[in-house]
């Protein structure tokens, strides 16, 4: 039995190789625990219901057996623990097989499942980062720091994006003081109109309108893809229409633009409908092709095989201590304009009407303008961690 969780939506996931449709079942299972241990916000729960149900059928559309678990199934116990005892007792597996996860919460819950089960529980690797957790504790032991930059340039040797032998192409490696400018007057973003939400997915937004209606933020007009396809399409358009302005303007804000030339692709990402090598690939094959300046693409390809990668690296390294970190000893509360938006302080009002509105934000909004605010004032950091989890389709 091959369990597939909800930001595991890649048909190549480790948990998937050597799956025999005639004796293998996947198991996905939608539980009110994962919907509930923050407050999502509204469009973020009904991006990954929707994905997983889309990813479902495309496995039954291969001829694999999947048993699915909904929501609203009145036989569901709400955790994933108990969705996989009842799984096991269906179906009697001799194993069940994972992907390790995301979270290190659901990480001490699999160890928890070894014990439980009565079946062999295999974890497997997580191969659709470019860096293992293995090799990035290996990359980190004994340095005095941990500078990203550094890690940065190891993963461009071992992908090979952007570089001319040995040597970064364009003869450094980060082009970032080229995308500090300000938007000028007349610059307008391309538009980003989203996808419509078929039948699917229709009823996912019913579900959530009516078990999640005093979650943070509007579920509607929801304009996430929710399949492969929807994914591609929307890095395509990225790559065509935004990334040839994306490094000069990464930096800038502009009242009701919360888009800009940013990528949107994020919450693709993050719940397995893209891959980070090929979303990179993309983005060097338009410089390649000249429709792509240099700054923009290695602006681009730093988030996502610097930092993306980095992060996840200093998560897995740090924790579980790391979300009890707090080095400056701030202990205040998370002010309610944070939920609400209403504060006289422009910047943090645009900023969270927008995220309530899309479930999404680019990063100087949450770096510069949140997160800022959030240092200076000595907000406790599990607070403004736990807003950052609710707050974002891709967090």
């Amino acid at each position: 039995m091959r369990f597939i969780l909800g930001d595991q939506l890649t048909r190549s996931l480790s948990a998937l190789e050597g799956l025999d449709p005639a004796d293998d079942i996947v198991l996905m299972v939608e539980v009110a625990e994962e919907t509930s241990y923050v407050g999502h916000h509204k469009q973020k729960i009904a991006l990954i219901l929707s994905a997983m149900r889309h990813f479902a059928q495309s496995l039954r559309e291969e001829g694999i057996r999947v048993d699915y678990v909904a929501l609203d199934d009145p036989a569901n116990t709400g955790s994933f623990g108990g969705e996989l005892e009842r799984a096991v007792a269906r179906h009697k597996p001799e194993a069940v097989v994972v992907t390790e996860p995301g979270e290190w919460r659901v990480w001490e819950m699999m160890q928890d499942w070894r014990e439980e089960l009565g079946v062999p529980l295999h974890i497997f690797p997580d191969t659709r980062f470019i860096c293992s957790r293995t090799e990035f504790a290996a990359w980190a032991h004994g340095r005095k720091s941990y500078r990203m930059e550094f890690f940065y340039h190891e993963m461009r040797r071992k992908t090979g994006l952007l570089m001319d032998g040995q040597e970064p192409e364009g003869g450094q490696w980060n082009f970032d003081p080229e995308n500090r400018k300000a938007l000028p007057k007349g610059v307008a973003p391309p538009e980003r109109g989203g996808f419509s939400p078929d039948g699917t997915t229709r009823e996912v937004l019913a579900l959530v309108a009516r078990r999640f209606p005093d979650s943070f933020g509007d579920l509607e007009p929801f304009r996430w893809g929710v399949t492969r396809a929807d994914a591609l399409a929307a890095l395509q358009s990225f790559v065509t229409e935004a990334l040839p302005r994306f490094g000069d303007y990464q930096d800038a804000m502009k009242t009701g633009e919360p888009f800009l030339f940013h990528s949107l692709i994020s919450p693709y990402l993050n719940c397995g409908l893209l891959e980070p090598l090929e979303a990179c690939q993309a983005a060097e094959d338009a410089w390649r092709r000249g429709d792509a300046p240099l700054n923009a693409v290695e602006g681009f390809i730093r988030q996502i095989i610097g930092w993306r990668e980095y992060v996840r690296g200093i998560y897995w390294l740090e924790m579980p201590g790391y979300a009890q970190s707090n080095a400056l000893s701030a202990t205040r509360k998370l002010p309610w304009f944070y939920w609400s938006g209403e504060t006289e302080m422009n910047c943090l009002a645009q900023c969270v009407g927008d995220t309530r509105r899309h479930a999404y934000a680019h990063h100087i909004q949450r770096l510069m303008v949140t997160g800022n605010f959030a240092l200076l004032a000595g907000i406790a950091p599990a607070q403004i961690e736990d807003w950052y989890l609710a707050v974002y389709a891709d967090a």
